[in-house]
């Protein structure tokens, strides 16, 4: 088995080897290779001591950020790779990190302590792939397995679960069975974890082809730092719209919608709000039209809890918000929306849609869909044609308000808010001498 090293990582084991060090390519990097894709980073391992690695690279800028357990980083040309020596973990009190480690020379054992089959592999052109573990077998069968015993595994490193999880999302990869049973098992040991970590992780595996399948599998996972889903699950909706229950529906939609981070994980939270929003008719059909405002309120507690940054957070539960509006065949509606929430958002709205109608039953559904595409050309539309919908696109502006003799701010701010609403809705032309004639009109009537 053959694999094309980069010659800056050629270079590294190398330099290691002409002081008779043993080094290979380690870990994701070769797993990516196997399946055919190009690597974001190289990872090196040796029996090198660190300050063996640091005295092999004298000639190079190296830092000492990971040194306690191991690892040197190396400059070459402006590219940082990190050197690790082989080593033995300690015991994981915190369920995330080796209290303590011990150097070996002995590369089997070190490929021993890593999370998965398909990590646990190591590579140089000598000789050739180290795979004690089967890990190029598993790749082939498209499993996740954790080396050896998995609840060992697990309760080193919590957030192996969640790693697990977007391994198999991301590659749409099945999860090995006795790998399976301990996540389920452990999942609780993820409270452990920082927010942001499991987040990070949550971010990756949104964006899998997978996540259908994984979201719906290992939902009690997910419930584990998301406990505002457990409502929806096994929810029946008890509407003509829908023939999924709630958790289904969502997790159905998130994959139909494009494969973008903020488009996923709105969807991922966009009906939070339902179960609390319900009311039933006397015939048992369910309707919830305070939903998108709920869910928008539970969204945002999630999203902070787990640190999301403000501007994604407020542009998610935004889209959350407006997600069930909906749109006839004018153009007026949409300019309205386009002026609260601003173009770009529209068009993630446009899309949320089309994913949430690919989630529902069929009832409708060419209709539903047939508007929403009006609303797509009628939103390009407004774009190509520079259609006005923001204050900046009127005509006049406040000065020129205040030089009809309009000089009160927050009439001022009123007027213009009117005359553009007169324009998005086609009963006004966006030329000054109309727009100015109408402010006078309007002055009359508001305090």
């Amino acid at each position: 088995m053959k694999i094309l090293l980069p010659e800056k990582v050629k270079t590294i084991i190398s330099q290691l080897n002409k002081s008779n060090f043993e080094a290979f390519a380690v870990g994701g990097c070769i797993r990516d290779c196997l399946l055919g894709f190009t690597p974001n980073d190289w990872d090196i391992c040796t029996d090198a001591l660190p300050c063996e690695i640091k005295k092999c690279f004298k000639n190079y800028k190296t830092f000492d950020n990971g040194i306690k357990h191991g690892t040197v980083s190396v400059l070459i040309d402006d590219e940082v790779f990190e050197v690790t020596t082989y080593r033995i973990d300690g015991d994981y009190t915190d369920n995330r990190r080796p209290d303590s480690v011990v150097f070996t020379d002995n590369i089997i054992t070190d490929l021993a302590r890593r999370d998965f089959t398909v990590n646990a592999m190591a590579y140089n052109e000598e000789k050739g792939l180290i795979d004690p573990f089967c890990g190029r077998e598993d790749l082939i069968r498209r499993t996740i397995k954790c080396v050896n015993d998995p609840d060992t595994r697990f309760n080193e490193d919590a957030l192996r679960i969640m790693r697990a999880l977007r391994f198999a999302a991301v590659y749409d990869f099945k999860i090995y069975e006795k790998t399976s049973l301990s996540i389920h098992k452990n999942a609780e040991l993820l409270k452990n974890i920082a927010s942001e970590r499991t987040a990070s992780e949550l971010n990756k595996l949104l964006c899998g082809k997978g996540v259908e399948s994984i979201l719906n599998g290992y939902r009690d996972v997910f419930a584990v730092f998301i406990p505002e889903i457990i409502p929806t699950f096994d929810y029946e909706q008890h509407t003509k719209h829908h023939n999924r229950d709630l958790w289904r529906h969502t997790t159905h939609a998130v994959s139909c919608v494009e494969n973008s981070l903020l488009l996923r994980l709105t969807m991922l939270l966009h009906d939070l709000g339902k179960p609390m929003a319900c009311r039933r008719d006397e015939d048992g059909t369910c309707h919830y039209k305070p939903h998108p405002k709920y869910s928008a309120e539970i969204a945002e507690k999630i999203l902070k809890r787990l640190k999301y940054p403000a501007d994604f957070t407020k542009t998610c539960v935004t889209l959350i918000k407006f997600h069930d509006v909906r749109f006839n065949s004018s153009k007026h509606r949409l300019r309205h929306v386009m002026s609260v929430i601003g173009s770009k958002n529209t068009e993630c709205l446009l899309k949320i849609q089309r994913a949430d109608i690919e989630a529902q039953s069929d009832y409708m559904r060419e209709n539903k869909l047939l508007k929403l595409d009006r609303a797509f050309n009628s939103y390009n539309e407004i774009l190509d044609d520079n259609d006005c919908y923001t204050l900046k696109q009127l005509a006049v502006n406040g000065n020129d308000i205040k030089q009809i003799g309009i000089a009160q701010g927050d009439r001022v701010g009123k007027i213009l808010k009117m005359l553009l609403s007169l324009v998005m809705e086609d009963k006004l032309e966006n030329n000054k001498s109309a727009l100015i004639n109408k402010a006078l009109q309007i002055s009359a009537f508001i305090k």
